[in-house]
């Protein structure tokens, strides 16, 4: 089988893509590993940035739609100190240019905006080669392939795409979060739906972070961090659900109750996601026909960015191949051109967030960041 443009990866930078291709009239493929669009769920919250994630919906003609999805009042932030301090409260008046929305709705906006077929579930790529000319030939797991003239890697942080233009493999950060959901929060666990208030919650000391986002549905989706080698992780038995609790919770003894119990009181079995990331000026020579977008290109600590970067990533790739319907290199270049410096500022200024959430002045040094970006002209 052969297909002009071939997308590796229904996420969001991958469906991006395809849409503002199809808006310019240029159609494509997607293969996705998943079986379904509903085979996991889909993530938490995403505060979609006026910079970057919000002008990638606008070229995708989708923007109306999208803010269908803001949940008002989720820009509201608070940094707490470990006794539930209260160090920094920031309600949302409506004016930030951060917007909040559920990760699976927004993906599902992006599915239904392509044409019936554009998705082709349940294909795990197993292999990836050069033809020559720039062509490339994908293997999937079931032993059928597909060729193409132009193949993008939006296929995550263990991309089966990136092999072909780059020898870059993702390495630990140092840092692993564990995720807890408590639901019906407001009736069920008021004390712990009072210190997260109406937004997002950070209560950190050094080496240790309580992340909490106030999804959809009255439900608290939290990110406990923790500072350790993965051998240290390793240890627990992360198949032991009410174990691997105990354990995670003793490292933040001496927190406020309110705090600790989005770990004890967990209505979900903890998870375990380690953080990888590629170098932070992560690059490769132009290949002809093969480019890579989102995690697959820059996959970096989560800063807030990730999302964002891999929805600008498609949209400006598809806008490029429509300026050069003829001549896809012209296109991948400008697409590369710009991408690389967006994508290494942005790992850049992520490194240094970690910093102010895992550093020795957590979490003071996080409170003052906030305060001068607050003040910032």
């Amino acid at each position: 089988m052969t297909t002009d443009v071939t997308i590796i990866g229904a996420g969001l930078g991958g469906l991006t893509l395809a849409r503002v291709l199809h808006v310019h009239g240029i159609p494509a493929t997607v293969y996705e590993a998943e079986a379904s669009p509903t085979a996991r769920a889909q993530g938490g919250m995403l505060d979609i940035h006026d910079y970057n994630g919000q002008p990638a919906l606008e070229a995708a003609g989708l923007i109306d739609e999208f803010r269908s999805l803001i949940l008002e009042g989720r820009q509201a932030i608070r940094i707490l100190d470990r006794d539930g301090t209260v160090l920094f409260d920031k309600a949302d008046d409506g004016t930030g240019g951060r917007p909040e929305v559920q990760r699976g709705e927004l993906r599902q906006i992006l599915l239904d905006s392509l044409p019936a077929g554009t998705v082709r579930w349940d294909h795990k790529v197993s292999d990836a080669r050069t033809l020559g000319e720039g062509r490339h030939e994908v293997t999937f797991a079931d032993g059928s392939t597909v060729v193409t003239s132009l193949l993008v890697g939006a296929d995550g942080a263990w991309s089966r795409v990136r092999p072909l233009l780059s020898t870059a493999v993702p390495e630990y950060t140092g840092k692993s979060v564990v995720e807890t959901y408590l639901f019906d929060a407001d009736t069920r666990h008021p004390a712990v739906a009072k210190a997260v208030g109406g937004g997002s919650m950070m209560a950190l000391t050094p080496g240790r972070e309580i992340f909490a986002h106030r999804e959809r549905g009255d439900t608290l989706h939290a990110y406990v961090g923790l500072a350790e080698p993965q051998d240290w992780f390793a240890a627990i038995d992360f198949t032991d659900a009410a174990a691997a609790t105990t354990r995670i919770a003793r490292e933040f003894d001496g927190w406020a109750p309110e705090l600790t119990a989005l770990i004890t009181d967990s209505e979900s079995a903890p998870i375990l996601r380690p953080l990888y990331a590629l170098p932070v000026e992560h690059r490769w020579d132009r290949v002809p026909g093969v480019t890579l977008l989102g995690d697959a290109a820059h996959l970096s600590a989560p800063n807030g960015e990730g999302a964002n970067l891999a929805m600008l990533d498609g949209a400006q790739l598809g806008k490029a191949i429509a300026a050069h319907p003829d001549d896809l290199e012209a296109a991948l270049t400008e697409y590369e051109q710009a991408m690389f410096p967006r994508s290494t500022e942005a790992a850049t200024e992520g490194t240094h967030l970690h910093e102010s959430l895992l550093g020795d002045d957590a979490p003071h040094s996080l409170v003052t960041a906030f305060i001068e970006g607050d003040q910032a002209p």
